[in-house]
């Protein structure tokens, strides 16, 4: 404990702005810069990559499934480094950690812009024609924007907002959702429209730019924790905090968290949600066309499912402040259940119903569980650790999550299997969320 605080940098190092001289909560602003924080990672995340599939892959003379690959690989490698990140955060706080996430990201958009022109000068210099060349050079730029967009400006981002907040994190957290809720759902249109204007390598530079404007932000605006400008979570009064700490809060490392169930249970649970829903919306069109579904009416669900997800995702971060997690567990659980079960039932009306409730209220959850759970079950003190941990979970799920509908469809002849094998791992879930207990409750619950 004493190495990693001695190895904190200075939080008011080359800064202008002092949360202590602001007349209001600097929480607020933390909560607005953070929030646009998790927005600026979209370039990063499959919904800002997907808009970019087919120009950036017909660019670089690649196939659907050598892009797809490549995607996946590179995925797979950020989660290695995801889990070390939250490590970084510990030792030297959100501020540091999101500055050069943003800056690497950014410089990786700058490099997939330029690809083709790379790609064409290694097979020129090194008299190689082929394929696993530009293959290899985009997933090597999956790797960086995957991991610095999807995993660490993420994780730095959404836990800062959580340091700033205690009592109010539910409440907060409701905000901020809601807005990268809009923002992520609008991304694609917005995205489309930048590249049908200047391009799919403009587009890129436009928003690389963009981001190292927002190093600037981050470095004058972002700060880790409270505690460090001698204010406290929530702006509350320092003998209140005290008492209510001694009282409630314990502060876990990961080795202690991983002993417990709850952090096994909740993690596996988000890591279930990126699986089925980012194998579901890349294979979307694919899904639907196979129960003799249109194009049109295959993208016509996002609409409802945005709607379902922020309704759930509001209620649910502000009824969180008040009411035990493990009741969201086993809504989120269930909601898979009504998912799994209208892929399954996808070649009648109600597969569609099924779907959109199931896949809207497990968005609006995630939401929830993957913000306030973590500081609400094992503290802040070590938040970036055991949320960096959780959020490899993720990216693996996410990696592996395209091949598998894929198998099922070419392979087995039908996505309904993946309904099968996701009814199946949720049982396994189920089972094994019966006896999760808050560990802050002083029981063990394994």
């Amino acid at each position: 404990m004493r190495t990693l605080l001695q190895s904190m940098p200075n939080p008011t190092k080359i800064s202008l702005v002092n949360p202590q001289r602001f007349p209001f909560f600097y929480g607020y602003i933390v909560l607005v810069i953070g929030s646009i924080g998790i927005l600026a990672s979209i370039p990063g995340q499959t919904i800002g990559v997907s808009v970019f599939t087919d120009p950036v892959k017909d660019a670089l003379g690649l196939s659907r499934n050598e892009f797809s690959n490549a995607y996946m690989l590179g995925t797979l490698l950020s989660s290695a480094l995801v889990a070390r990140a939250g490590i970084w955060f510990d030792a030297y706080g959100a501020r540091y950690v999101a500055f050069f996430a943003t800056l690497l990201l950014g410089a990786s958009l700058l490099l997939f812009s330029v690809s083709v022109e790379i790609s064409e000068t290694i097979k020129r210099v090194f008299n190689f024609q082929s394929w696993s060349v530009p293959f290899l050079l985009i997933t090597l730029l999956f790797f960086l924007i995957r991991f610095s967009g999807q995993g660490v400006l993420t994780m730095a981002s959404r836990n800062m907002i959580m340091m700033w907040f205690r009592k109010n994190r539910g409440k907060i957290n409701s905000i901020s959702s809601i807005t990268v809720s809009l923002g992520f759902s609008s991304a694609p249109i917005l995205l489309n429209r930048l590249i049908d204007d200047h391009g799919w390598a403009m587009s890129w530079q436009i928003m690389a730019m963009s981001l190292f404007v927002f190093c600037v932000c981050i470095l004058l605006l972002y700060r880790n924790r409270p505690e460090d400008f001698d204010l406290l979570p929530d702006g509350g009064e320092k003998k209140e905090f005290d008492q209510e700490k001694e009282a409630t809060e314990t502060d876990f490392t990961l080795k202690e968290a991983k002993k417990t169930r709850a952090f096994w249970m909740f993690g596996l649970v988000l890591a279930f949600n990126s699986f089925y829903v980012t194998g579901f919306t890349f294979h979307i069109v694919s899904i639907f066309g196979s129960q003799n579904y249109s194009k049109a009416e295959a993208i016509a669900i996002f609409l409802p499912m945005s709607i379902i997800a922020i309704f759930v995702s509001t209620l649910c971060n502000i009824l969180s402040d008040y009411i035990q997690h493990k009741i969201y567990l086993f809504i989120m659980l269930s909601a898979g259940v009504l998912a799994s079960l209208g892929l399954l039932l996808l070649s009648h009306p109600i597969g569609v119903y099924l779907l959109v409730g199931g896949l809207g209220t497990m968005g609006g959850l995630f939401a929830v569980i993957n913000a306030v759970t973590w500081p609400s079950f094992f503290g802040r003190k070590f938040l970036g650790s055991i949320s960096g941990k959780v959020m490899s979970f993720l990216v693996v799920g996410s990696a592996i999550a395209p091949s598998l509908f894929s198998y099922c469809f070419t392979t087995l002849g039908s996505y309904r299997y993946m309904g099968y094998i996701t009814l199946a791992f949720l049982l396994f879930l189920i089972i094994g969320s019966f006896k999760v207990k808050n560990p802050q409750l002083k029981t063990e619950d394994i």
